[in-house]
């Protein structure tokens, strides 16, 4: 049976989680690994994800072994191992390099609201995804990405627009994912309109 999802995270088993931020109504599927992640109200990820240094909007779908802001290795340096920053683990210094764990933690992946992270995808370290976007499955996102854009493949690419240039201002002004937890439950069924007609509902009344 499923579990009513409410204001504390619902979280499954196996889940490793460290420096992170929970909103409610959020649900974090078996054997995911968060660290230093926000996810905000409404967003789940699905089984065997991993996300690292992340800022992830509301109702945002993130489907299963998604990797999110995966961690670089020096290129600079003469070798690309861990032991010139994890020197601690090796023996080969009092102390690891902070200054590059700080570097990674500051290249953070923001995600937008509404947005669709499809089957293994992989999004780079400081990569931005705007409102309403879509990202295939497999797809690995190295530049930005609009909002309410579709993208897929190796290095992902636009496909096309969700809708017109029209109603995704529209849809960005309504900002529908702040409504609180009751209006959205009283208006439920205004998100089975077409999104004509919801833009011109919501967009007028200036909400």
């Amino acid at each position: 049976m499923l579990k009513e999802l409410g204001k504390e995270p619902c979280i499954h088993e196996n889940c490793q989680l460290h420096n992170v931020e929970l909103g409610q109504y959020t649900e974090i599927g078996i054997s995911n690994v968060f660290e230093n992640v926000r996810l905000d109200d409404f967003s789940y990820t699905g089984q065997f994800c991993i996300l690292q240094n992340s800022e992830i909007g509301k109702f945002s779908n993130v489907a299963a072994m998604v990797r999110i802001g995966p961690t670089d290795h020096p290129m600079d340096r003469p070798t690309l191992h861990h032991f010139t920053y994890r020197r601690l683990k090796y023996g080969f210094a009092e102390s690891d390099d902070e200054l590059f764990f700080q570097w990674r933690t500051a290249q953070i992946v923001n995600i937008g609201h509404d947005t669709w992270i499809g089957h293994g995808a992989i999004i780079m370290p400081g990569v931005k995804i705007g409102n309403g976007a879509v990202v295939g499955s497999g797809a690995i996102v190295t530049k930005d990405v609009d909002p309410y854009t579709i993208v897929v493949g190796v290095p992902s690419k636009p496909i096309k627009k969700r809708f017109s240039e029209d109603i995704v201002r529209k849809l960005e002004e309504i900002k529908w994912w702040n409504w609180s937890y009751e209006i959205i439950k009283e208006r439920l069924n205004d998100f089975y309109l077409s999104i004509n007609e919801f833009t011109d509902k919501y967009y007028k009344a200036g909400e």
